[in-house]
């Protein structure tokens, strides 16, 4: 599973980092990123999840693998 993070839709609530610190980071304005290639490891998928339903804007996106 991969993770992103659409930069159009993201507003910096920062849910997304606080939910899943391991896979999210912020920026310097607040706005969400995604550390490192984005792929998520098997003990981060619930975390993602949960991060995923509570961004307001629907800004977390998950990709299964290819």
């Amino acid at each position: 599973m991969r993770v992103r993070i659409d930069n159009e839709k993201c507003q910096g609530h920062g849910r997304c980092y606080t939910l899943a610190p391991e896979v999210f980071g912020e920026d310097d304005e607040g706005f969400g990123t995604v550390i490192g290639e984005g792929v998520v490891s098997d003990e981060h998928t619930a975390a993602v999840h949960l991060a995923e339903s509570n961004c307001p804007e629907s800004a977390v996106i998950i990709e299964a693998d290819a």
